[in-house]
């Protein structure tokens, strides 16, 4: 699927706890999300490893890879 800054994260197949938390948090689009660091949104509850593995990939194919820093798995 092709996404873009307006992409609503609810387009990108995350589990609904993962959408849950990411709209309790103010977040709509991928747009809204592309600043957001990587310990912030793992703070998230529901909010776990896969979805920001599939988030960043959301990130990377909308052009927005470079807002957002994915921790290396060691940590």
């Amino acid at each position: 699927m092709e996404y873009t800054a307006s992409t609503p994260i609810t387009d990108i197949g995350l589990s609904a706890p993962a959408v849950r938390a990411l709209h309790g948090a103010g977040y709509h689009t991928l747009q809204e999300v592309a600043g957001v660091s990587a310990r912030e949104l793992a703070s998230l509850h529901g909010f776990g490893p896969n979805g920001q593995k599939k988030l960043h990939q959301a990130l990377v194919d909308a052009g927005l890879h470079d807002s957002i820093e994915m921790k290396p798995a060691s940590e």
